[in-house]
């Protein structure tokens, strides 16, 4: 094959496989934490379940923030398979362990591990980040929002074939095997095989990284430079309160369906979670059709806002499946803000600087979560006997106020369409 093919072409089957194999291995860590937490107090039952979420996503946030950015840092002088790789081997050991833990019948705790593992690779914020990198290399402005929620709808398909037969994958054991062992193996050997094509397949277009160096210098005229960078912090307040938002709601959300009234199983949880990877079709399909209207960028991500703030608002009343899958339903668009933003970040710095502008969002995601994840969990487990739903409307709220900042860029870059941008030799 011609290695100066577009890597986008070769990225689809990475993140893929990746995906399906994630969403494997969220299925059976939720219901392996259901069953080792499981007491006839439901209460007690929900408040071990949070405080074991809370510790593992705290430590799952704070332990690649180092060694992402430095990751980061490596793939923007040229080496960009780096911190796709190395995260992989993190998904992979970490991966095991669980499955080790099952077969085990290690004590619940061993698992604080996984997060440890899997951040001192860099974890998801430098696997993504590598990812859009070289996905924005590859593309030019016009198509990049595009291109990245393509890449995000990829995302979803895999997410939601995985998460369809997560449930009856896990139910599936023998005397010999264990329940969830099955399934935690099948996530093990597809992170082994993404770790084998990142290595040895995945081709990066050299030529692309070239016409970006070259392309890098550019004069603006008037202000741009400053705008540029009021632009950039706004774009970060916004997508850092909206990540709160849907981070803090759906942590939460993880605990709620395990409960009374809607009390799910293995099963259920997995079509819960392929409701929510449909959600990178529909927002797809959202951005390919606003695209040709003509919508812009900042019109798009307030439209998956609101898309968002209205169904998870709803999601705080809801006490039967059938209106879990309705409050799903209208955060058909709620993914179209997080990859747009990221598009309308790489136009505002230069292509060598990509990988760090987006490690640096998704550390900034990280950061703010260590704040509100305790903030959200002491929330829920307070109002278990009187309004358990009450973070979802605080997520809602949190979504709304993310809308402010979008909305200022949206302003300030329509005053500066009549400014011409001087391209450079």
């Amino acid at each position: 094959m011609d290695v100066m093919m577009s890597c986008r072409k070769y990225i689809a089957p990475l993140v893929f496989c990746a995906q399906v194999a994630s969403s494997f291995f969220d299925t059976a860590l939720q219901m392996v934490v259901k069953e080792r937490c499981a007491n006839p107090d439901r209460d007690t039952e929900q408040k071990a379940i949070t405080n074991f979420n809370m510790t593992f996503n705290m430590v799952f946030k704070f332990m690649p923030i180092v060694p992402a950015i430095i990751l980061a840092k490596v793939g923007d002088r040229g080496y960009r398979k780096v911190p796709i790789v190395v995260p992989l081997v993190g998904y992979f050991l970490s991966r095991g362990l669980l499955l080790l833990d099952i077969v085990l019948e290690w004590p619940l705790q061993v698992l604080y591990a996984v997060p440890v593992i899997h951040g001192l690779c860099g974890g998801f914020a430098s696997y993504w980040a590598g990812v859009m990198a070289l996905v924005s290399v590859s593309s030019g402005e016009e198509e990049r929002s595009v291109r990245i929620i393509r890449t995000e709808l990829v995302y979803g398909i895999a997410g939601f074939i995985g998460s369809l037969a997560s449930g009856h994958l896990f139910n599936l054991y023998t005397v010999d095997i264990k329940q969830g062992a099955i399934l935690s193996s099948f996530s093990v050997l597809l992170y082994f095989l993404c770790l084998l094509y990142a290595a040895f397949f995945l081709q990066v277009d050299f030529q692309s990284l070239e016409r970006d160096r070259r392309h890098e210098k550019v004069v603006i005229i008037k202000n741009q430079e400053s705008r540029d960078k009021i632009n950039i912090a706004l774009l970060f307040v916004s997508g850092i309160l909206y990540d709160i938002a849907v981070a803090g709601g759906m942590e939460m959300l993880a605990a709620y369906v395990l409960k009374d009234p809607l009390n799910w199983g293995a099963t259920e949880v997995g079509y819960g979670n392929a409701a929510g990877s449909l959600l990178f079709i529909t927002s797809f399909i959202a951005v390919k059709m606003f695209t040709r209207c003509s919508v812009r960028d900042e019109s798009m991500v307030m439209i998956g806002m609101v898309s968002f703030a209205a169904g998870i608002y709803f999601m705080a009343f809801v006490t039967t499946t059938p209106m879990y899958f309705l409050a799903r339903s209208i955060t058909l668009f709620a993914l179209i803000p997080m990859p747009t933003i990221r598009s309308l970040l790489s136009k505002q710095v230069k292509g060598t600087s990509y990988g760090i502008t987006f490690v640096m969002l998704q550390l900034s995601f990280k950061l703010a979560s260590l704040v509100t994840t305790p903030i959200y969990t002491v929330i829920y487990q307070k109002t278990l006997d009187t309004f358990p739903g009450f973070v979802f409307i605080l997520s809602s709220i949190f979504t709304v106020l993310s809308m402010i900042p979008i909305s200022i860029v949206g302003c300030r870059s329509a005053r500066h369409d009549g400014y011409e941008t001087i391209q450079g030799n």
